[in-house]
């Protein structure tokens, strides 16, 4: 009854509660709780009933560890969500402002197949699986109402993307990866697929690989590279994506619309579009020089 008591007084304050319990008597309290957490070995048939979560080693410390997993779950959702957001941005703003400025994007559906595959099914795998860090118990719990895109997602999305949206009307309006624009080229052409048209499409698509490093970075001032190799399906969908477009651009063909790129163009669209990555890592290593040296004075808060 107690426990049922302060579970309805806490819940009136707007708080998220949660109950642990054991006995039959707790079943009232962990079934009005937001989280009920019944023990599995000690516990009752009806306590377990009555919960939502069965702690099968009766370990308070499993609640912890529940608690994090589910903030780096939260937090990895939130980057995948980073990433697609922004492509779409790209692709939107493309969209609306290209009838105004003659540009249109020029892929094919099947080369927007591809950037779909990447952004979608590619970019989830790979930013899903990222393990949970220490610091991630150390941030505040977020608010029941919060919207899941963030202030920072939004400032990260709309900076990032009209960076992208600026360097892909560049690509278009002006012979950036030959002496002839992409506007210029005639339609029978980009049927056959050029070297312009080849070189946009990969120039896009590596955009979205940089890119992605840096969506790992969300939450934190961490370098894109810190602890990459602890995420092996990362190194292995990344090396996937990179691979895909070498095999896509060599040997795709009229089924993509390409032509095989020489290894000085390679060479050229991979330093161009790393950029992406290398200022990030630029204004992620200033936000680290800025932090609080003294890391024993943050004092961690419970979730």
């Amino acid at each position: 009854a107690d426990k049922l008591r302060l579970v309805n007084s806490l819940s009136k304050t707007g708080a998220v509660v949660a109950v642990t319990g054991d006995g039959t008597n707790d079943a009232p309290a962990l079934n009005q709780a937001a989280v009920g957490l019944a023990m599995g070995k000690a516990g009752t048939a009806v306590a377990k009933e009555a919960s939502d979560i069965i702690l099968l080693d009766d370990s308070f410390g499993s609640i912890a560890t529940a608690v994090k997993w589910g903030r780096a779950l939260y937090l990895n959702i939130q980057k995948f969500i980073l990433f697609q957001l922004t492509i779409n941005v790209v692709a939107c703003g493309i969209a609306l402002l290209g009838p105004f400025i003659g540009i249109q994007l020029p892929l094919t559906v099947m080369q927007m197949l591809w950037v779909n595959l990447i952004m979608d099914t590619f970019a989830a795998l790979a930013l899903a699986t990222e393990p949970p860090e220490e610091r991630v118990m150390e941030k505040k719990p977020r608010g029941a109402d919060d919207f899941i895109v963030s202030p920072q997602m939004l400032k990260s999305i709309f900076s990032v993307g009209l960076i992208f949206l600026a360097l892909l009307i560049v690509a278009i309006r002006f012979p950036v990866f030959s002496e002839r624009t992409l506007s210029s080229i005639s339609p029978d052409d980009m049927k056959k697929g050029t070297i312009e048209t080849t070189a946009f499409f990969t120039f896009f698509v590596l955009l979205q690989f940089w890119n992605q490093f840096n969506a790992r970075t969300l939450g934190s001032t961490k370098s894109a590279f810190s602890g990459i190799l602890e995420n092996p399906y990362f190194l292995s969908i990344s090396g996937a994506i990179l691979i895909g477009q070498i095999l896509i651009v060599t040997f795709g063909g009229q089924a993509f619309r390409v032509v095989p790129l020489p290894a000085p163009m390679w060479i050229t669209l991979i330093a161009l579009t790393s950029s992406v990555l290398w200022i990030g890592e630029i204004v992620r290593f200033i936000a680290r020089l800025r932090e609080p040296k003294d890391v024993a004075s943050r004092t961690p808060v419970a979730s």
